[in-house]
C-alpha cells in the first residue's frame, strides 16, 4: 500500500513566492495507515499523530528531479540515522516548475526501506467549497460574519456547520471550559477536557474551513455588556445560544439598538423539544416573545452550577434533588433545533444573492419555531404522529408568526 502524503497549498506556495529552494518541515502521521500531513510552519490547530522529518527541495531542471531518488537515499540516511528510532519516518518531497506546471516526486524512508510516495494537495480556500457553489454563493459567505454567543451542544455544532457552509468569519464568545458533562453532545470530545470552549471550538472551525477568520472572546456578557455591544455592531448576523433568560435578554436590548438579526435557539426539559426565535430589525423583539401563550418556560437544565448561580435551581433544594433535575436530552434529540438554526442562519447570510436557496426566503418566513421529540410534559396533549389528524404532531416544525408589542419595554428603549 502507497503512502499518502497531504501538502498544505499554501504553505507550498509561500516557499515559491518566496523563492525558497530548500527547507525542512514536519510530517504528522497516522500510524498504521501511512497518512501523512505535512507542514513547513506550525499550523493554527494542533496536528494530529506522530512527528517525522520532512525535507522539501526544489529543483530548477526537471532532469534532476527525475534523479532525485539518490539524493533522498543520502539525505533521509543521514536523519534516519540521528533519530535512532526504526519506527520513524523520513520523507522527502521534490519539486520542479516547468513551463508553469508542478512536477513532484516523493520519497519515505522507513524500517521496510525507501519506497514512493502518492503526493496530494490540501487546496487553498477558492477550491475548498467548490462543490457548493450554485447552492450557496461561496464566495459570498467568506466574507459574512457571524457572532456566536455560548459554545455548548447548540453553539458549537452551528459554528462548525456555518464553516463547512464557507462562512469565513466568526465571533466566538463563551467563559466556560469544555467539561465531563458536555461531552456526550458537544462538538469537542474528551482529549479536549479543560480547554477553553473558544479555543475548542476556534479548532473544530478551522478543521472544516482553515482559512476562516476566528475572534475568540472568553467573558461572561452579563458582566461585560461594553464588549458585548461592539461585537454585536459589527456582525452581519448574531447567534444566542446561551442558557437564561439574563443573557437572552442582553443580547436582545443590544440587537433591537443596533438593528441585528438574532437567532435565539434553545432545548425544553430533557430535550423532549425546543423552539427557534429569530428577531429581525423592526420586527418582535424576544421579549414581545416572552409574553405570548406559545412560549414554554420549562427550559433544559444542563449545569448543576450554573443552575445554582442564576437561581434556575433554588437553594434550598438538595443536592440530590438537583442532581435528578439536571438530565439532558440525546444529541440526536437537539439535532433538529441547531439544524434549523443553522438552515435559518444560511438563508439570513445569503438573501437577495440569488442563490441555490433563494426559495426557503419565502418558505421559512415566520418568526418563531417550535419542534417535538416526544409526547411528553409540555406535549403530552399532541396528536399522535400516527394519525394526528389536525392536532399538532412530534417531528414536525410549526411556525408562528408574532405580533410586534406595542409596550413592550425593550422595542421602546430603541426609540
Amino acid at each position: 500500500m502507497a503512502s499518502i502524503v497531504y501538502v498544505y497549498q499554501n504553505q507550498l506556495q509561500n516557499l515559491i513566492d518566496n523563492n525558497i529552494q530548500e527547507t525542512n518541515g514536519v510530517a504528522f502521521e497516522w500510524k498504521g495507515e501511512e497518512v501523512f500531513h505535512v507542514y513547513t510552519q506550525y499550523p493554527e490547530i494542533s496536528p494530529s499523530g506522530s512527528p517525522s522529518v520532512c525535507m522539501y527541495r526544489f529543483f530548477e531542471e526537471e532532469k534532476a528531479l527525475n534523479e532525485c531518488k539518490p539524493l533522498f537515499e543520502q539525505e533521509s540516511l543521514r536523519y534516519y540515522n540521528a533519530q535512532n528510532d526504526f519506527n520513524s519516518s523520513i520523507i522527502g518531497i521534490y519539486f520542479c516548475i516547468t513551463d508553469n506546471v508542478l512536477l513532484k516526486k516523493g520519497f519515505i524512508r522507513n524500517r521496510e526501506g525507501i519506497k514512493d510516495i502518492d503526493i496530494k494537495f490540501v487546496p487553498n480556500k477558492s477550491d475548498l467549497y467548490s462543490r457548493s457553489k450554485g447552492l450557496l454563493e461561496t464566495d459570498i459567505l467568506e466574507k459574512k460574519h457571524v457572532l456566536i454567543i455560548g459554545l455548548g451542544s447548540f453553539g458549537s455544532q452551528i459554528a462548525v456547520e456555518l464553516a463547512k457552509a464557507g462562512v469565513g468569519n466568526f465571533s466566538l464568545i463563551d467563559f466556560d471550559r469544555v467539561e465531563l458533562h458536555n461531552i456526550a453532545r458537544h462538538i469537542c470530545g474528551v482529549n479536549e477536557l479543560g480547554r477553553l470552549k473558544t479555543n475548542a471550538v476556534s479548532d473544530a472551525i478551522k478543521l472544516k474551513n482553515p482559512y476562516a477568520n476566528t475572534e475568540k472572546t472568553d467573558i461572561d456578557i452579563t458582566t461585560n455588556q461594553t464588549l458585548l455591544e461592539e461585537h454585536i455592531k459589527k456582525t452581519d448576523l448574531v447567534i444566542c445560544a446561551t442558557d437564561n433568560n439574563q443573557s437572552r435578554f442582553l443580547i436582545n436590548d443590544l440587537a433591537v439598538k443596533h438593528k441585528r438579526t438574532v437567532l435565539f435557539g434553545r432545548a425544553i426539559t430533557r430535550a423532549e423539544g425546543g423552539d427557534v426565535f429569530r428577531l429581525r430589525p423592526e420586527g418582535p423583539c424576544y421579549c414581545c416573545l416572552i409574553g405570548n401563550n406559545w412560549f414554554n418556560t420549562q427550559e433544559e437544565i444542563s449545569n448543576l452550577e450554573r443552575a445554582r448561580e442564576t437561581g434556575s435551581i433554588p437553594a434550598y433544594v438538595s443536592e440530590n434533588d438537583a442532581n435528578a433535575i439536571v438530565q439532558v436530552g440525546l444529541s440526536s434529540d437537539i439535532a433538529p433545533i441547531y439544524n434549523m438554526m443553522v438552515k435559518l442562519s444560511l438563508v439570513e447570510l445569503s438573501r437577495d444573492l440569488q442563490s441555490g436557496i433563494a426559495s426557503l426566503e419565502e418558505e421559512l418566513t415566520f418568526d418563531y419555531y417550535i419542534w417535538a421529540n416526544r409526547r411528553e410534559k409540555f406535549y403530552d396533549n399532541w396528536g399522535s404522529f400516527n394519525g394526528a389528524g389536525n392536532m399538532p404532531t412530534i417531528m414536525k416544525w410549526y411556525g408562528v408568526k408574532l405580533t410586534k408589542d406595542e409596550e413592550c419595554l425593550s422595542c421602546n428603549k430603541s426609540r
